[in-house]
């Protein structure tokens, strides 16, 4: 199978859990409910990781961030976090550039 663009922003999109910032010890976690974080993140910190992957780019556009993609990877909750292999080839080709898109809200 050829992996697209197309195909790894779908792929990001399809992750799931919620993360958060624990306070205390700067680390990223990775929960499967938005109640399970206790005190240590803050409420409005509390991100889908399918929106946690995507950081502001220039004018309007979003970067599916490796960085950012890389703290899930090291939290090894692979499956249950929905990580796909299109993901996984976009980690491992690193001479490609980060993809770069316009996402917008679609109210279905």
């Amino acid at each position: 199978m050829r992996i697209t663009s197309q195909l790894i922003c779908q792929a990001a999109d399809q992750l799931k859990g919620f993360v958060g910032l624990n306070r205390k010890t700067g680390h990223y976690l990775v929960r499967f409910s938005e109640d399970s974080f206790g005190r240590d993140v803050a409420d409005d910190g509390i991100i889908p990781a399918s929106e946690f992957v995507w950081a502001p780019g220039f004018e309007g556009t979003m970067i599916l961030n490796r960085e950012l993609i890389q703290l899930l990877l090291d939290q090894n909750i692979d499956e249950r976090i929905n990580i796909t292999e299109p993901l996984r080839v976009y980690m491992k080709r690193r001479e490609v550039p980060e993809i770069s898109a316009l996402r917008s809200l679609v109210r279905g």
